[in-house]
């Protein structure tokens, strides 16, 4: 029965255990994938241990009281739907939702507009989630701006992330096969 036991536990690790490839394209540019492709010279990457660090516990929750902030502020204002800062995320097409967390609620006079890589996403509105389409891969930013009479008031930390698509040029990447003719 121990031999089994010791099976199914190596089974398990096999995931675990799966290679990295690295190749150039024939643009030159790196390519990295789990399934090297067939005629192309492959090297395999050798990965380090993961580096970790621990988030810091803060004295206070981190927002500004009335005092601090003014009368006409807001004591929270922050990108939502993205991972944290820093953060990688998938979407194959580009497209994904943001939201915008705010409080007090936006105020009568005021509009909220967020900027993707400091360039308005859309006009100044009093919605709180966005739809990005069509989003180039690679690393951007996204903000949060609060207007009033067209002026920012006050403005959220800005989040910045990496967008991974699917590079469908790359040998990698499957095709369909055309049907056979009868």
């Amino acid at each position: 029965m121990r031999p089994i036991h010791a099976c199914l536990l190596l089974a398990l690790a096999l995931p675990a255990s799966a290679e990295i490839y690295r190749y150039t394209d024939e643009r030159g540019n790196p390519v990295y994938t789990n399934q090297p492709p067939q005629g192309v010279a492959t090297e395999s990457v050798q990965l380090g241990p993961t580096n970790t660090v621990a988030a810091p516990t803060p004295a206070n929750s981190g927002a500004p009281s009335q005092d601090e902030a003014g009368p006409d502020s807001y004591s929270r204002l922050e990108i939502t739907g993205v991972p944290d800062d820093d953060a990688t995320l998938r979407a194959n097409a580009g497209n994904f939702t943001v939201g915008v967390s705010l409080e007090p609620s936006l105020q009568a006079d005021d509009l909220l507009q967020v900027l993707l890589d400091g360039q308005p996403l859309t006009p100044p509105g009093t919605q709180t989630s966005f739809q990005l389409g069509q989003v180039d891969r690679g690393t951007h930013s996204l903000q949060a701006v609060i207007l009033r009479d067209g002026k920012p008031l006050q403005s959220s930390a800005t989040v910045s992330f990496t967008l991974q698509r699917v590079h469908t040029k790359s040998p990698a990447f499957p095709r369909p096969q055309p049907l056979p003719a009868n």
